[in-house]
């Protein structure tokens, strides 16, 4: 898609030609790009509560929140004073602090699943490690993924994955080894029969099944009622490690997570995001009998200089203090829904086809390919075309999602990037920024609808 030139976008634009000649894309990571929605991507100078500030002096109110982990919002007092403490006393040590202790101790308390914690710098790094762990707990080979989900960059999980991989349109990568993919299988997000038929064929030596409980990077897919149930009792039947990733969903859709929200418990979790506090951070847990074949205690290696950073554990631990507030999360998902609502009700007075999967303060809007049948309206098509795995969120209309992103973009409302990421909503987003984006969206789905008819 040509790139679309914006106004006020100079310096911004600048940046993005000298960083193309030194980074990859002029990115640092595929979706900041900007390419799916044909614009230069807007360098960020500063953030204060819901809102960004571009380096040309653009504000906007901000759904990315760096990809989930402010829910707090930028520059909260609380994380911030922990970590201008923290820095006060020095930056990394390469040795074991206080902190990394408590803030095990805080996500042991909080999922219920979780026994022991090991820290890292990334939700890839927790996934790639909670993978290699399980294949040495059960001595087999192969992993279970499902399409459309997302657990980072390593090689045993670029197959047929969500978030930038989907966005750019690869859902595998060059450069990962045929042996790795063999050993590889994958299934259909909310289709137990698939998964049966998928054990059946991967036979006796599957090692893992890792899921995004609530998938996340497909945009946002809810999974139907039964079937994370379902899946755990199928890991046990054959014997395999059931493997929540909730690097997105982990104290984000609740304080004890998708695990506690549906009631089902994983034998591994996967955390990152939030339990940072917007500083790089990740970990992996669950059962004692499991995490104790993790070096020093067991045979399975995994190390890390930087893992455990005293800046992200103490960011981590005063973000964590402000989640545990009774009726936080109530009110942040009564914030969502009512977003929500307000852009299902934009939509049906447009026109235009969507389907809005919403759940805590997640949200994904999908515009539906328009294949109504006559006289069908936009309210009708919504209820009969929802979201619920991957071919059909594959086959949302990503032209007319960038068309909707631009005119949002305009009116100062920043939005992933991306038909196939989920937009996030924090503390800080209050009623005034809630009701400008309701606005907004009204005024953008009467234009994509305008752009169409032309």
């Amino acid at each position: 898609m040509k790139r679309m030139p914006s106004a006020n976008t100079r310096v911004s634009e600048e940046l993005f030609a000298r960083g193309c000649d030194v980074i990859p894309g002029g990115v640092n990571s595929p979706v900041r790009a900007f390419a799916s929605v044909g614009l230069s991507p807007r360098f960020i100078a500063r953030g204060e509560g819901c809102r960004v500030w571009d380096e040309d002096g653009n504000e906007y109110i901000d759904y990315v929140c760096s990809w989930g982990p402010l829910i707090l919002g930028h520059r909260h007092p609380g994380v911030e004073k922990a970590l201008h403490e923290a820095l006060l006393k020095g930056t990394t040590y390469g040795a074991s602090t206080r902190g990394e202790v408590e803030l095990a101790e805080k996500i042991a308390e909080a999922l219920p699943s979780v026994e022991m914690v090991r820290l890292v710098n990334s939700g890839t790094e927790a996934t790639m490690s909670a993978l290699r762990l399980a294949r040495a707990f059960t001595g087999r080979n192969k992993i279970v993924k499902f399409a459309g989900c997302y657990h980072g960059h390593h090689d045993s999980l670029l197959i047929k994955a969500g978030s930038g991989a989907l966005t750019f349109g690869v859902p595998s990568s060059p450069g990962v080894p045929e042996d790795l993919a063999r050993n590889t299988f994958t299934a259909v997000y909310n289709d137990v029969s698939s998964l049966e038929d998928v054990l059946a064929e991967a036979g006796t030596d599957v090692a893992a099944v890792i899921v995004e409980p609530v998938a996340g990077n497909m945009g946002l897919v809810l999974p139907e009622p039964g079937f994370l149930q379902e899946v755990r009792r199928l890991c046990d039947a054959c014997g395999a490690v059931l493997i929540f990733d909730e690097v997105i969903s982990g104290f984000r859709l609740g304080y004890g997570g998708a695990q506690s929200y549906y009631d089902v418990m994983p034998d591994l979790t996967c955390l990152g995001k939030i339990i940072g506090g917007g500083l790089p951070v990740g970990a992996y847990g669950g059962k004692r009998e499991i995490m104790r074949m993790v070096s020093p205690s067991g045979p399975v290696y995994q190390a890390g200089t930087l893992s455990g950073n005293p800046l992200a554990v103490a960011a981590g631990l005063a973000m964590l203090e402000n989640l545990a507030v009774s009726g936080f999360y109530e009110a942040l998902a009564a914030k969502t829904t009512a977003l929500a609502d307000g852009w299902r009700q934009g939509a049906r007075a447009a026109g235009v086809p969507v389907c809005i999967n919403q759940i805590g303060s997640l949200m994904t809007c999908f515009f539906l390919p328009d294949d109504r049948a006559e006289g069908e309206d936009a309210e009708d098509a919504e209820k009969d075309a929802g979201v619920r795995d991957f071919r059909r969120a594959s086959s949302a209309d990503t032209v007319r999602y960038a068309a909707f992103f631009r005119l949002m973009l305009e009116q100062g409302i920043y939005l992933p990037p991306s038909q196939f990421e989920a937009l996030f909503v924090s503390a800080a987003h209050d009623d005034g920024a809630l009701a400008r984006t309701v606005e907004a969206a009204f005024k953008a789905f009467r234009g994509c609808a305008l752009q169409e008819a032309r």
